[in-house]
């Protein structure tokens, strides 16, 4: 299965979840089943690797990554059997690119995979904030990444 992580620059949410996803799959040994990759609703940071202080706090947590920054595509709809957006907005910007219903069932809000999103669907973006913000946004990120996967390999597969 092919899965893109989509955030609104790609350095800071979708990187992580992709890094974080294949994280619990190598872990699982199941890393074989999927091909993961992230990009951004817009092209502003393509090119720039994934946000230091997100770095910092993953690595603290025991998750080294790196990569570079890269916009979606039109073209990625056609290569991704799952686009998984942070947040609304990212999903309402990926949604004004659809020409087909096949393409719009594909998008799916990372927090449908929260255990604790309840009615909040959206992954905070910290980029403006202080250090807690990268906290939280691991966590939230590192939860739904866990259930993104029971989902898949739980047999109850809705996706």
């Amino acid at each position: 299965m092919k899965i893109c992580f989509v955030c609104q620059g790609n350095i800071i949410r979708s990187p992580l979840a992709e890094h974080i996803f294949m994280q619990f799959a190598d872990a699982k040994g199941i890393a074989d089943k999927y091909m993961v990759d992230s990009a951004g609703t817009i092209a502003y940071h393509t090119g720039e690797r994934p946000d230091k202080r997100m770095r910092q706090v993953a690595a603290e947590r025991g998750l080294v990554y790196s990569g570079s920054a890269k916009q979606f595509k039109r073209d990625d709809f056609a290569r991704f059997d799952l686009i998984i957006a942070m947040d609304k907005a990212n999903r309402q910007s990926l949604q004004s690119w659809t020409v087909t219903t096949e393409q719009d069932n594909k998008i799916r809000l990372m927090r449908e995979f929260d255990s604790q999103g309840g009615t909040n669907l959206d992954v905070p973006d910290p980029y403006y904030g202080g250090p807690d913000g990268f906290i939280s946004t691991f966590e939230i990120v590192k939860r739904s990444c866990e259930g993104l996967i029971e989902e898949l390999e739980g047999g109850q597969n809705s996706l």
